[in-house]
């Protein structure tokens, strides 16, 4: 037997505890971790640059619900042969504790969350990705810690003196190798290669004040080329497109992604590159004013409605004016008919000149 040297594995135990009736796992603590010190950092970036204190978490919700669930599909289809064999329990592509998520397939649920989030919070897709890239690395180079708990992703054997100690028991072991052997730490690769692309991506940054998507197509670069050499000196199963692993091919597609992004970007004129991290006419100032115009809008609403008579109040107003009329009409018919009757007796009473005379002859006789 070969003796042991170089990086030791923690053993298996220590991979979860237990809190009461919960079972913890080390590996979903150090994701948790990652998200959090990503989630602090892109919201101090982002503020920085105009945004809203807080508004990082809106994108959070988002991107990682999307990005937790992209990474285990995309894991689960490159590996079916772990899961999809007779007799397998069917819910184990949802154990995202017992480790597989894949980074690229969390990239690309994670993008369409910051879609949704951007259209929701009215910031820029490209102005939120830039301000989230350092957080971003980080969270991957802590997140890999659970690889090392877990005993997983690790590659090639090796003599190096940092070569990584390796169960022969392991599911990855490769057949046919003597316990001992040692291995190339893949995971400890990625998180340095991050750690390194977090100081390269912001001193760049700050010489050449990128914007609009820069930072994110350099990261697409950065990240994509490591993985693609990390990903190559991996013993683990995993699906083969156009002759490659299935991860490389993804990290290849993401450094074309990035170059054409990064020549995109470079060639818009000026006019097109806004300096404002948000969408036209979804700044905080924006939003205040239309908000104020749609209360103004409102209350002139509500203050026409209260000049405006009841329609009952104007049946009530009518019927009120047509009893007066009535009653008006009644009494003017009753004064016609007295008047009627008291000129007949008038008339009687009086005489006319010449019956006036004829009493008075009459009287004289």
């Amino acid at each position: 037997m070969t003796p042991l040297t170089g990086i030791p594995s923690p053993p298996l135990e220590w991979a979860s505890f237990e809190v009461g009736p919960l079972t913890v796992h080390l590996y979903a603590l150090f994701i948790v971790a990652g998200m959090i010190l990503a989630v602090l950092w892109t919201d101090r970036r982002l503020t920085a640059r105009g945004g809203e204190k807080w508004i990082t978490v809106d994108f959070a919700i988002w991107a990682v619900l999307l990005g937790l669930l992209g990474a285990r599909l995309y894991h689960v289809f490159t590996h079916p042969a772990d899961y999809f064999f007779e007799g397998a329990n069917f819910w184990r592509i949802f154990f995202i504790w017992e480790g597989g998520n894949a980074i690229i397939g969390s990239l690309i649920g994670g993008a369409i969350g910051i879609f949704i989030a951007s259209r929701m919070t009215g910031i820029r897709m490209l102005a939120f990705s830039d301000a989230l890239i350092p957080g971003l690395l980080l969270a991957q180079a802590v997140g890999r810690l659970g690889n090392y708990f877990n005993h997983e992703l690790y590659g090639w054997p090796t003599d190096l003196p940092w070569g990584l100690q390796i169960e022969a028991s392991n599911p990855a072991f490769p057949v046919g190798l003597p316990e001992g052997t040692l291995f190339h730490p893949t995971f400890l690769y990625e998180m340095l290669w991050n750690l390194a692309g977090i100081a390269l991506i912001v001193l760049l940054e700050r010489m050449f004040r990128w914007r609009t998507g820069k930072t994110l197509a350099a990261y697409l670069i950065w990240y994509g080329t490591g993985r693609m050499w990390i990903e190559s000196i991996r013993v683990d199963y995993s699906e083969v497109i156009l002759g490659m692993r299935s991860n490389v091919f993804g990290a290849l597609c993401l450094v074309i992604v990035g170059v054409a992004l990064f020549i995109y970007v470079s060639r818009l004129p000026v006019s097109q590159l806004s300096t404002s991290i948000y969408l036209p006419g979804r700044d905080p100032e924006s939003e205040a004013a239309r908000a104020a115009e749609t209360a103004q809008g409102a209350e002139a609403d509500e203050l026409d409605g209260d000049d405006e008579p009841d329609g009952d109040d104007e049946l009530d107003a009518d019927g009120s004016e047509l009893d007066a009329d009535e009653e008006t009409s009644a009494q003017s018919s009753v004064h016609d008919e007295e008047t009627s009757e008291a000129k007949p007796n008038s008339g009687a009473a009086e005489n006319t000149p010449d019956e006036s005379e004829e009493v008075s002859t009459s009287s004289k006789n």
